[in-house]
């Protein structure tokens, strides 16, 4: 599924993980499922144009990858690629911030992609939706369309990296936040490993509702990477 937006501001400020997995450790510098393999870079989509099996791209991209060696059998528990690592969030040794974030930050963008793969994760698949723009159409999927890429999943799990610097323009705010996707496929039992980023957005001119003037994914955009 391609849910296209323009890429605005890439992550550079420096951070540490952090695993949806992880209960109460929210990180003020970084936090932590997937997606849908998305375009950051392009408009968002019409109604008129058909959205992609998201499911099917990426288990096709991970057999070309698996195929070109860069698939390797994981233990018995899923893990992470180390930060630092291929396949990993950027290594940082830097203190994680503990000071408090408003809303509408660029940690606060980050919260909700926490937010959003933790409710992957959990299976709560309509209220991930609604994170998305537009009240979930963003996606390109209905509800019921959007929890179905998800059954060729056995175990999905995700890493949320630091979020880069808020890009601001004629009251349009956008923010970029790293994240690795990785699990096991039900087909074969198979391995996946994914990176990139989601794109969030708010704006807040006048007359802006009040579901606008708060983070909504934009787009996700997830590629096959080591693990």
């Amino acid at each position: 599924m391609a849910v296209p937006a323009r890429s605005r501001g890439t992550a550079s400020a420096p951070s540490r993980s952090v695993s949806v997995t992880d209960k109460g450790s929210l990180m003020r510098n970084a936090v932590p499922l997937l997606l849908l393999a998305l375009a950051a870079c392009s408009s968002q989509p019409s109604a008129d144009d058909p959205p992609p099996d998201v499911a099917a791209v990426n288990i096709d991209a991970i057999d070309s990858a698996k195929d070109q060696g860069v698939d390797k059998t994981p233990p018995d528990n899923d893990q992470a690629p180390s930060p630092g690592t291929p396949g990993g969030l950027a290594n940082d040794m830097m203190p994680v911030s503990e000071a408090p974030f408003t809303a509408d930050s660029a940690q606060g963008g980050a919260d909700v992609v926490q937010r959003y793969f933790a409710l992957i994760e959990a299976k709560k698949y309509g209220e991930a939706w609604t994170l998305w723009e537009d009240g979930g159409k963003a996606s390109g999927k209905t509800p019921e369309a959007f929890a179905k890429d998800f059954e060729a999943y056995s175990t999905y799990h995700a890493n949320v990296g630091a979020p880069g610097d808020v890009d601001a323009g004629a009251g349009q705010r956008y923010v970029t936040v790293p994240v690795i996707v990785y699990g096991r496929l039900k087909q074969g039992d198979k391995r996946f490993d994914l990176k990139g980023n989601v794109t969030l957005h708010l704006t807040v001119v006048d007359g802006a509702s009040e579901a606008q003037k708060h983070w909504h994914i934009r787009s996700v955009d997830l590629a096959p990477s080591p693990g």
